[in-house]
């Protein structure tokens, strides 16, 4: 599954006008989520009231911002954008246009029920990363997005080793 997208928002207002923000798929609030995040090394509070219209009536908590906080440190440049398609390593995260998110559904996807959960695709790391998702009403919201901040590989350009 893949969900494009023509633009990625400064704003949260921009954000929710986006022609692609779907609540009603897990997958477009899981591609929502990269954009999100791709924000952060602009505008660190945008990228938090993005995530909180992610979150349904559930807004991100202190704790939760902190740990985003952290994890961004040293590597809000790129985090976000390694998650979209195109970029690698090798070309600084350098995501190909239109900017496109590649997630798989697995056979425990939607294993539990009122859940799913999302693997996203990166160049950054060996494997695709979890986003789990809980649904609502006929809507989707983003429950645990943890996974996508575990490091990745280091953009060549900055990484002594290479």
């Amino acid at each position: 599954m893949q969900v494009v997208f023509q633009t990625l928002p400064k704003t949260a207002e921009e954000f929710i006008s986006m022609p692609e923000f779907d609540l009603t798929s897990p997958f477009h609030v899981a591609a929502l989520f990269i954009t999100a995040i791709c924000a952060y090394h602009e505008n660190r509070d945008e990228c938090y009231n993005m995530i909180d219209e992610l979150k349904g009536p559930q807004k991100l908590g202190f704790m939760e911002k902190q740990f985003i906080r952290q994890r961004m440190m040293g590597k809000s440049e790129y985090i976000g954008k390694a998650y979209l398609a195109g970029a690698a390593p090798q070309n600084d995260y350098t995501p190909e246009l239109p900017y496109t998110v590649i997630m798989e559904e697995t056979p425990d996807t939607f294993a539990e029920v009122g859940y799913a959960t999302v693997y996203v695709h990166t160049d950054g790391a060996d494997s695709p990363r979890p986003v789990k998702l809980r649904k609502k009403g006929k809507d989707w919201f983003l429950w645990e997005h943890t996974g996508l901040f575990i490091d990745i590989y280091k953009p060549f350009s900055s990484d002594p080793w290479r």
